[in-house]
């Protein structure tokens, strides 16, 4: 299948960036990222500059993945990673447009990569999980509400991508701050901290140049793993309960 291609390329932070055009084949049982790893050999062969992107496990697991594909995050299929998408999704003679995740607090490092130590510096803020030392505890050893655990699953199996940033309008992240706050406030082992923890993650997100939350949704649908934006609810209960009872120091 023929396509052609419109990518982003930005040689550094600094630069003001443009979009170039390229035509490329490609098979339709390749992935997106081997459809590029095609383009850059070609490239590389004409002794011309590849494209820089991210990627690291290619399996859906790390969120490196992180591309604007016809304006979707990741592409036109639902929970889905870049890395995921295959070609077949597309017909001969596409368009695509790619860019990076546009937010400030996702500055563009080159061409398709952006910087994401905002998210890094959310969860450093989150501290750590308290935990008595000597033997290890028996399996299944701590009871815990099956409700409660399939929340608190369901809230850790976002992987930090920034696809929420990237829908938002807003460029809002507190679908992923929820997320992390929710999956630890659910548990036993997550109480120490709890009020602590969402205080100081609330604010290192505010702190980070993210927008606020309006209720567009796009966060959710854009989410490869498909967290629900209840968690942004969860979290602004923890948030205003730790300020009316705030954790001692």
């Amino acid at each position: 299948m023929k396509l052609t291609l419109e990518i982003w390329r930005q040689s550094g932070p600094n630069d003001k960036g443009r979009f170039e055009t390229y035509q490329t084949v490609a098979d339709p049982d390749m992935s997106f990222l081997e459809m590029l790893d095609e383009l850059n050999e070609g490239l590389l062969t004409d002794g011309k500059e590849p494209v820089a992107f991210d990627h690291d496990c290619r399996e859906g697991i790390c969120g490196m993945c992180s591309l604007v594909l016809n304006g979707q995050p990741h592409g036109p299929e639902a929970l889905t990673t870049t890395c995921q998408l295959h070609m077949r999704k597309f017909k001969d003679g596409d368009r695509i447009t790619i860019e990076p995740f546009r937010a400030d607090a996702f500055p563009v490092s080159r061409d398709l990569v952006v910087e994401r130590d905002s998210f890094d510096r959310i969860i450093a803020a989150g501290g750590y999980v308290s935990i008595n030392t000597g033997a290890a505890p028996d399996a299944h050893g701590l009871p815990i509400e099956k409700d409660k655990a399939e929340i608190a699953m369901d809230a850790a199996a976002c992987i930090g991508c920034g696809a929420c940033v990237a829908a938002c309008p807003n460029a809002a992240a507190m679908l992923f701050t929820s997320a992390k706050i929710s999956q630890l406030a659910m548990l036993p082992q997550g109480q120490p901290e709890r009020k602590k923890r969402a205080l100081a993650m609330v604010d290192q997100m505010d702190a980070e140049n993210f927008g606020t939350c309006t209720n567009h949704y796009e966060c959710m649908a854009a989410c490869p793993k498909g967290v629900s934006v209840a968690n942004i609810a969860r979290m602004n209960r923890e948030y205003m309960g730790a300020h009316v009872a705030p954790a001692p120091q």
